[in-house]
Parts: structure tokens; C-alpha cells; sequence
């Protein structure tokens, strides 16, 4: 690119996944079923926890915040995905470009510091159970949620400011289904070493860090289980864990797989579709495997279908 013609863009073109005309109707489907089955199910979610009364615990008000920002980091990218589609145009404006960035790093870092909080509620409520509720108590988690909460706003708001100081140059067109911090970046004319570190010193804080202290959280929970004398009781405990230890690994291998992808191959393609697993498919999973996985939560949906349908939740079928 030549120097001369550096400007400020005022839109982007999104390649997406295909051109393929007969391809799209298909796409439109997919997205928009698995869009509309992660906004039901984390709802689902919110209104199980939010009705049971049984509910109202430390871990279950992680799991609600939780849901919340799944729906919002799948309403960041699917939505525009599905109007673009709908009208045959893959354009985004600078400024939508760089609202959704924003929002993608937001619910991203939310996504990562919440399951670590998780992790160390666990960790207390097996390895000190006798002083779960001294420890973990109210002021606790609403302040551990307006860290998460702070934190990932100031990341956010730290990389959007740097992105908008870039100069871009005209036909810009990003290899992805949505704006990505990384692929807008490298879409400049001007020099991006200081965006580049501030993404590595980011990554390190939003993977590394968090991952490094929910290792640390399950290396004590299992050393406390194997303490445990009956294989009951082991159970139980581990039990508790299961579907956080499920949501965390979905979360990272797909994280996981998103970084290696783009290492290993130069198939923007791939990328974009190994990208979709973290941002679309794992928000998607989540309420099925805290509802498969947990007996509170099926209970508490199971009273919530049937006062929805005029049954008690004791009420037997008719």
C-alpha cells in the first residue's frame, strides 16, 4: 500500500465464511437457530436461578452474570452476521466496526475473569466448607463481579482508543466474519508496534493469568477430594465442579484452537470458522451443560415449566 493513500476508512468489507449464493440460505439458518437457541437458554438460565429461592448462592449468582454475558457477547457478532446475509452486503462502518471490537474484547475478558472467580468460589466451597459463608459472602461476590466488570472495560476501552489513533488505508477488507482486535489492527498503514504489545501484555493477562489461577484452583480441589475417605463422598464433591470444569475447557480449547489455527495455517477460513467456536458455539453449550450436568438447575427449570404451563412444579403430569 502505498503511503499516499492513507485515509480514514469509513467502512470495512467482512469476507465472511463463502460467497457461494446457494450456500447462504443455509448459513442464514444456522445462525440464526443457534443465535436464538443461546439467547433462550441463557434466559432459561437467569429466570431458573432468579425464581428459586434454593438458588440464591454465591455460585449460582457467578453462573447468572455468567449467562448474561453470553448472550451479549453472541448478540456482538451473530446479529450483524444475520443482516449481512439478509441483504446480500457485507459491509460494516468504521464505527460499527470498531463498537463491535470493543464489545467482543469486553464480553471476552468478562467471559474469562468470571470463570476464574467460579473456579475460586469452588475451590473454597470443597477445600474450606466450614467457612464457605465467611469467606464467600455478599459484599465478596458483587465486588468480585465489579472487578471483573472494571477490568475488562478498561482493556477494552485502552485497545479500542489505541485502534482508533491507526491510520487505515481505502478497500479495506478484513478476512473474518466480524472485527477482531488483531485483524483491524494489521489492517493499518501506520505503525501498530505499540497496539501489538498492548495485545501480547493482554493476552497474557486474559489467558495466561486467569488460566494459571484455575489450574491452581482444581490442583487443590482434586488434592482435597482424594482426602475425602469414602468414594461417595468423593463424588459429591467433584460433582459440584463438573459443569465448570466442562464450560472451562470448552472455553479454552476453542480459544485454544482459534490461536493455533492462525499460527499453523494462513486459510482465513479456517480461522474465521475456528473463531465462531468461542463466540458463537461455546455461549450456545454452556446453559446445556450446567442444566445437564446440575440437579439444582433442572429442578429449578422444572418448577419454572410448570408454573409457565399452570402447573405447580410438584403438580403431577396429566
Amino acid at each position: 500500500m502505498e503511503p499516499g493513500n492513507v485515509t480514514w476508512p469509513s467502512e470495512f468489507l467482512l469476507l465472511g465464511l463463502s460467497e457461494d449464493a446457494e450456500l447462504q440460505p443455509f448459513v442464514y439458518g444456522l445462525f440464526l437457530s443457534m443465535y436464538l437457541t443461546t439467547v433462550l437458554g441463557n434466559l432459561l438460565i437467569l429466570l431458573a436461578i432468579v425464581s428459586d429461592p434454593h438458588l440464591h448462592t454465591p455460585m449460582y449468582f457467578f453462573l447468572s452474570n455468567l449467562s448474561s454475558v453470553d448472550i451479549g457477547f453472541t448478540s456482538t457478532t451473530v446479529p450483524k452476521m444475520l443482516v449481512n446475509i439478509q441483504t446480500h452486503s457485507q459491509l460494516i462502518t468504521y464505527a460499527g466496526c470498531i463498537t463491535q471490537m470493543y464489545f467482543l474484547l469486553l464480553f471476552s475478558g468478562l467471559d474469562t475473569f468470571l470463570l476464574t472467580v467460579m473456579a475460586y468460589d469452588r475451590y473454597v466451597a470443597i477445600c474450606y466448607p466450614l467457612h464457605y459463608t465467611v469467606i464467600i459472602h455478599r459484599w465478596l461476590c458483587g465486588f468480585s463481579v465489579l472487578a471483573c466488570w472494571i477490568v475488562s472495560v478498561l482493556i477494552s476501552l485502552l485497545h479500542t482508543l489505541m485502534a482508533l489513533g491507526l491510520s487505515f488505508c481505502s478497500h479495506l477488507e478484513i478476512p473474518h466474519l466480524f472485527c477482531e482486535l488483531d485483524q483491524v489492527v494489521h489492517r493499518a498503514c501506520s505503525d501498530t508496534f505499540l497496539n501489538d504489545l498492548a495485545i501480547y501484555v493482554t493476552a497474557v493477562l486474559l489467558a495466561i493469568g486467569p488460566l494459571a489461577g484455575i489450574l491452581f484452583s482444581y490442583f487443590k480441589i482434586i488434592s482435597s477430594i482424594r482426602a475425602v475417605p469414602s468414594a461417595r463422598g468423593k463424588y459429591k464433591a467433584f460433582s459440584t465442579c463438573t459443569s465448570h470444569l466442562s464450560v472451562v475447557s470448552l472455553f479454552y480449547c476453542t480459544l485454544l484452537g482459534v490461536y493455533l489455527s492462525s499460527a499453523v495455517t494462513q486459510d482465513w477460513c479456517s480461522t474465521a470458522v475456528a473463531s465462531l467456536m468461542y463466540t458463537v458455539v461455546t455461549p450456545m453449550l454452556n446453559p446445556f451443560i450446567y442444566s445437564l450436568r446440575n440437579e439444582d438447575i433442572k429442578r429449578a427449570l422444572r418448577g419454572l415449566l410448570g408454573r409457565a404451563t399452570g402447573r405447580g412444579p410438584a403438580d403431577p403430569p396429566r
